[in-house]
């Protein structure tokens, strides 16, 4: 396991850092490889309901892929090949969870620190970030996967531009364009990201995740409700979460929601 990539948990918020502060979080081949396995493990976690993604420090996220790798690893197209498939993987885990995922983004937001934020259900961050997906400046082609995550967030017009320009936005834009969804100050993007994340722990958890995959059923093209989705609807009224949530509500108080 890559020693660049840390998970800690308090209550039930876990966080999962990208910790290479000196190279502002650059994002190795073993960070990517190992990810899915870290992401799997929090989102079988009974204990874990949200799951912030950061870099160390304050300054950046995260400044990209490692190019320092990129002529042992990215070679040729073979190599090239299976790098990409290591990235693929790690973006499809983060989108893939289940649970939950903010990305907390300080500083750079750059490249491959980009396609982890975007694979992540929401973006806070500081006025200091910066965003960019720069495969233009180094002769790359994004992969369709990841562009469709700028085009779902952006637009095709917009997304066109991020792409070809390889430009950094800053953060008040990457707001307007809807690359972030929050922005806070520096000082305070933390406890903004965790009290957001807290109020979640405090909902009904079929419902959120629930909701989660709604919305990626929406995206992914489904317009219309089918048998899973109407099953997964009424099956909440099984749960004791809709019992307690009716009861709370009648008893003016807040509930008390047990589903994990």
């Amino acid at each position: 396991m890559s020693d660049h990539l840390l998970v800690e948990r308090q209550g039930d918020i876990a966080t999962l850092v990208l910790n290479k502060p000196k190279s502002h979080n650059a994002i190795s081949i073993d960070m990517y490889r190992d990810l899915p396995g870290l992401v799997a493990d929090l989102d079988g976690d009974p204990q874990v309901k949200v799951v912030v993604v950061r870099g160390a420090g304050q300054k950046a996220f995260a400044s990209g892929a490692d190019i320092s790798e990129f002529e042992q690893e990215r070679g040729n197209a073979t190599a090239a090949r299976n790098y990409n498939e290591h990235v693929a993987a790690a973006e499809r885990a983060l989108e893939g969870m289940a649970k939950p995922t903010i990305a907390m983004i300080h500083g750079y937001c750059i490249g491959g620190g980009a396609g982890l934020a975007l694979a992540c259900d929401l973006r806070f961050a500081d006025p200091r970030a910066r965003f960019a997906i720069t495969p233009s400046k180094l002769g790359l082609v994004y992969s369709l996967e990841s562009t469709k995550r700028v085009v779902d967030l952006a637009g095709p017009s917009r997304a066109k531009w991020i792409l070809m320009s390889g430009q950094q936005i800053e953060a008040e834009r990457a707001l307007q364009l809807g690359l972030f969804d929050e922005i806070h100050p520096t000082e305070e993007l933390e406890s903004a990201t965790y009290a957001f994340a807290e109020v979640i722990t405090t909902r009904a958890q079929f419902a959120v995740r629930s909701g989660k995959a709604m919305v990626n059923r929406v995206v992914r093209g489904q317009v219309a409700d089918d048998e899973e989705t109407t099953g997964i609807r009424n099956s909440s009224f099984d749960t004791e979460d809709y019992a307690e949530g009716v009861r709370a509500f009648l008893e003016k108080r807040a509930p008390r929601f047990s589903w994990r």
